[in-house]
């Protein structure tokens, strides 16, 4: 499958820069279509073809769509980024239907049409449910952020009737250098501030940078598989222990809890529905059809992201 070409949006956040340099350096024709193409050039490796797009039309790139092997969709206004406005909402939830939607119209205007589709998308779409254990086939939650996740994953629906296999990728906490959730979750320990967040009894459903771009890359490559798939490791834990063992890991105590209020004062609803909520997940049908995880469990991809020996 090497030269066949692999379109990416969000091509320069995270995971989409993680996953550039995974499809480049396996010998794909990567396009990564962005709002600043100049600058996602200065931010990606050499070699890869930028694209301007402004995120809600296929004007300018609907052609790079013609005859390629696969679209990944992750284009998104950012979830944790300030506090969740109005105006915050209402840009959260149209930054990505409106990909989405220019995503259907690219394969449609495309002549041969991509073989392949992944629709990003988050394990917020179950909500918070306690102790619950979630697969993929477990009912939407409630709440804005499950209803933002349910109508993301709506948005490139119709490609599957077009002729395009889709493959829908409910991730949860990627944790990775750069990027991410890593680097909320280190600094307070490095400042002897670490503790739980709440009751700290809440699941932590997570996955490896490595194991995410490997699980996307898998689903790209593999004909035939479609539908919804959790991206989360094997074994989550609460989030009392996951503190437990970043103390472990940086030499640091877990003992300043941070009070649920706290949280809600600083963070409003988003608190609710993130920080404070969980969601014990897990990855049956990837590891149904032989996935195999690098970091399974969360004392090993800690380790190897502190690079403990």
């Amino acid at each position: 499958m090497a030269g066949e070409r692999v379109l990416i949006t969000g091509a320069s956040g995270f995971i989409g820069s993680a996953l550039v340099r995974e499809f480049a350096a396996s010998g794909y024709e990567v396009v990564a279509l962005s709002r600043d193409p100049v600058s996602a050039r200065g931010r990606l490796p050499a070699g890869i073809v930028t694209a301007a797009w402004d995120g809600r039309t296929i004007e300018g790139w609907a052609h790079l769509a013609d005859g390629a092997f696969a679209v990944i969709n992750l284009a998104g206004d950012s979830l944790a980024e300030g506090r969740w406005t109005r105006v915050k909402k209402a840009r959260i939830l149209r930054s990505r239907t409106d990909a989405g939607a220019a995503v259907v119209g690219a394969v449609k205007a495309a002549r041969t049409k991509p073989r392949v589709v992944i629709q990003a998308s988050a394990i917020g779409f179950y909500g918070g449910r306690g102790d619950e254990e979630l697969d993929e086939n477990s009912a939407a939650g409630q709440g804005f952020l499950a209803d933002v996740v349910r109508m993301w994953e709506g948005s490139t629906r119709e490609v599957e009737s077009l002729g395009a296999r889709r493959a829908v990728v409910r991730s949860g906490l990627v944790l990775g250098k750069g990027g991410g959730v890593w680097p909320r979750l280190v600094m307070p320990f490095r400042f002897f501030a670490g503790g739980p967040l709440g009751s700290g009894r809440q699941w932590f459903s997570w996955i490896s940078l490595e194991d995410e771009v490997r699980a996307v890359r898998f689903l790209v490559e593999r004909e035939g598989l479609g539908g919804t798939f959790n991206l989360t490791a094997p074994r989550p834990l609460r989030q009392k222990d996951l503190c437990r063992v970043l103390g472990r890991a940086l030499k640091r105590p877990c003992w300043l809890p941070v009070p649920a209020f706290v949280l809600r004062a600083f963070f409003g609803e988003k608190a609710g529905e993130t920080l404070l909520a969980g969601q014990r997940v897990a990855p049956r049908r990837l590891l149904a059809e032989g996935f195999e995880f690098l970091r399974r469990d969360a004392p090993a991809a800690v380790a190897a992201l502190l690079d403990v020996r």
